[in-house]
């Protein structure tokens, strides 16, 4: 027999990941590279937040790449700024 353990590798609170999740949406950010907004990622919110919080906890989850844009500056030019997806 087998002593492994089924326990996750990270031990992550779900309320942990609801709390992110409330302050991402108090950001009221722009969409990142996969164009989902808030308001679709809320239309599974929960099967979201939980598949989030199961792959964090097992060490699996990879975020994905960042959304790059430019925006002006006061003085003119532009300056880069990353959007993150709504699930980072």
């Amino acid at each position: 027999m087998s002593n492994v353990s089924a326990a996750k590798p990270y031990s992550i609170a779900k309320r942990t990941v609801w709390e992110a999740y409330q302050q991402v949406k108090a950001n009221r950010g722009a969409a990142g590279i996969d164009d989902e907004t808030i308001a679709e990622f809320e239309q599974n919110l929960l099967k979201n937040l939980y598949k989030l919080w199961n792959r964090m906890s097992s060490g699996s989850y990879l975020p994905p790449p960042v959304k790059q844009v430019e925006i002006p500056k006061a003085l003119g030019g532009t300056r880069k700024l990353g959007v993150p997806t709504v699930i980072s």
